[in-house]
């Protein structure tokens, strides 16, 4: 997807000042395509974004979040197996943790309009974002970017058709506010790490 490109340049180049003066100027404009949306209002929000054109970007972009964090032989949880090889190949415990530094999951969908992920029981179980460990891992890809909320729920609605999954989530916040907001009341900011795969 050339928008990411644009913005961001491959995961080799550091993108350059004149991208980010675009994201901080950026207008409310409703016109704004769903994907420019999001990575403007989830980076806005705190989020720690991360583009990778390839599966073998992913698995760089993960070890150096890991070691960004001194987080190698640490542990984790996770709930999916499908994203088990990226733990075991970093030496991460995550069967029953004790203490885990992270939590590495995959989504349902990316929310443009609020720069929000959304979770449900199928990667968090039925865990509450405030029992969750503090950071957080997601891997997603841009297919799973959509406007709104209500069009997230739709997707769960036919993916899923007889077996919804429960505990359907958004998480806002990745970091804490600078003033208190009275919108945040009640939830626990994340420091989430986004590595966004290119599938479109």
């Amino acid at each position: 997807m050339s928008l990411f490109r644009k913005f961001f340049g491959s995961s080799q180049e550091p993108a350059g000042e004149e991208n980010q003066n675009e994201y901080n100027n950026m207008p409310s404009d409703l016109s704004i395509p769903a994907d420019e949306k999001f990575t403007f209002n989830f980076k806005k929000n705190g989020g720690k974004f991360l583009y990778c054109e390839n599966l073998e970007e992913v698995k760089e972009q993960f070890e150096n979040i890991l070691e960004e964090n001194d987080w190698f032989e640490s542990e984790a949880v996770c709930f999916e197996p499908k994203l088990y090889h990226l733990l075991d190949e970093n030496k991460i415990a995550y069967n029953r943790p004790s203490n885990p530094k992270f939590l590495l999951a995959s989504c349902e969908n990316l929310i443009a309009d609020e720069g929000s992920v959304l979770f449900s029981s199928n990667q968090i179980r039925q865990n509450k974002p405030n029992e969750l460990p503090s950071n957080i891992v997601i891997l997603a890809t841009t297919s799973q970017i959509l406007e709104s909320k209500s069009d997230g729920l739709r997707v769960i609605k036919k993916k899923y058709e007889k077996d919804y999954p429960t505990n359907i989530t958004t998480i806002k916040y990745f970091e804490k506010a600078k003033e208190e907001d009275f919108l945040q009341y009640g939830s626990a900011p994340k420091n989430l790490y986004l590595l966004l795969l290119e599938d479109l």
